[in-house]
């Protein structure tokens, strides 16, 4: 039997970043910044050990939450602004040598500013590496969005330009059209796959030969300052990309035996507008085939409830027009659902929640299947088990009602 290789997968992060302040523990389109990197090393099946090296404890702490170790705190002097990564990675193998006797076939940079990779990234530089013994690293590249054959030297004193870079066979390279000059590539912070000898015996990150790994340019991400922050989530929430993402945990399938559904309503049982007349006075919009829904599901005995934030009598109108109770104007939701749940002996597991909005998370967490609606906020989208296809008001209800019905007929 051929033995495995030993992979390990590093995530730096120092505890003193300048630009973002706490970065690398700071809410990254709804999770922690580290948590994307670590989940890259975590869901490769190449990678056998993921690690954090830090010098800060708090970061340590998040880090553990999601699942990496943290064997060790770094020295202090290799977590200052000027630190380069080389002597980071060498004394994290060689306290790892010193301290377990562990020795890995391949390290894995995996850089926390660099959050959003494609799904096969770390797998595929591994094994790139694997397939080629002589070389040194791969690292990740894009194709440059600027091409240095059009850049120029300036003389600050004549103001004359200098070409950059000269291309064998072609004149003026810097009036030739981009589709004959040589494609070059710009590195990015995604991937660098290394063998440990490179490091810790030349002295480099990268070796005399180092391979490059072609990344989709769309997933070209380095934070470092707030305005890539923003521009970076959006990319997470409006991309389309399908990248590691720490809010894929597995997926909890529907509970077998269910106690209780329990709705919120704006923007579940109502397509979440509303319409305010001169005096103040509020109209929201249904969907009748709800209705029907839950009422075909109270007849199968099923348990449900509204619960919501909202202050508006329409809200128990609403809930009372279809035939279950409702708890509305409520400024803590999972506290309430929670003590609910307590008061009647009912175990979270054998909940379902439908909801559509951030307020509706915490309560996702608590119970044993999490559904939202289909124009849900992306991050609600990214926690549920379920994801209907029918938005919220507009057949929504009476989607997961016809779901429910379905398996409690089998």
């Amino acid at each position: 039997m051929v033995k495995k290789p030993e992979v390990l997968a590093i995530v730096p992060a120092r505890g003193g970043s300048k630009g973002i302040p706490r970065k690398n523990i700071k809410e990254f389109a709804g999770y922690p910044l580290i948590s994307y990197s670590i989940a890259a090393g975590l869901h490769a099946e190449t990678v056998t050990r993921t690690i954090l090296s830090t010098d800060d404890e708090e970061i340590a702490a998040v880090a553990r939450q999601w699942g990496a170790e943290t064997p060790f705190l770094r020295p202090a002097e290799l977590a200052s602004d000027q630190a380069l990564d080389l002597p980071v990675y060498q004394h994290a193998l060689q306290w790892l040598e010193e301290h377990e006797g562990y020795k890995p076939d391949v390290v894995v940079q995996l850089r926390p500013t660099s959050p959003v990779r494609p799904v096969d990234c770390v797998d595929n530089a591994v094994k790139m590496l694997l397939a080629n013994p002589d070389a040194d690293c791969v690292r990740g590249v894009v194709p440059a969005g600027q091409n240095p054959h059009k850049m120029w030297r300036r003389d600050d004193a004549s103001g004359q330009l200098t070409p950059l870079l000269q291309v064998p066979g072609i004149a003026e390279p810097f009036n030739a059209p981009r589709q004959i000059l040589p494609p070059v590539y710009w590195q990015t912070g995604h991937i660098d796959a290394i063998r440990p000898d490179t490091i810790l015996k030349k002295n480099s990150m990268t070796g005399d030969k180092i391979l490059g790994m072609v990344i989709d340019p769309q997933y070209t991400i380095d934070i470092d300052t707030p305005k890539d922050w923003a521009r970076s989530e959006w990319l997470v929430w409006h991309g389309g990309l399908t990248y590691v993402d720490p809010a894929k945990k597995p997926r909890r399938g529907m509970p077998e035996k269910i106690d209780l559904m329990v709705f919120d309503f704006d923007g579940v049982i109502t397509d979440n507008r509303v319409w305010v007349d001169e005096n103040g006075f509020e109209r929201v919009a249904a969907n009748r085939s709800d209705s029907l829904g839950i009422r075909y599901l109270k007849e199968a005995g099923l348990e449900m409830m509204v619960l919501s934030m909202e202050v508006n009598k329409v809200v128990a109108a609403r809930a009372k027009k279809m035939g279950i109770p409702a708890l509305h104007g409520i400024n803590d939701k999972v506290t309430t659902l929670r003590n609910l749940l307590n008061d009647r002996q009912i175990p979270a597991e054998n909940v379902i929640y439908v909801g559509n909005d951030t307020n509706d998370l915490d309560c996702f967490r608590l119970v044993g299947y999490a559904v939202a609606v289909g124009d849900a906020q992306p991050e609600v989208k990214r926690a549920a088990d379920l994801v209907l296809s029918q938005n919220g008001g507009r057949g929504a209800v009476r989607e997961i009602c016809d779901i429910i019905l379905q398996k409690l007929k089998q």
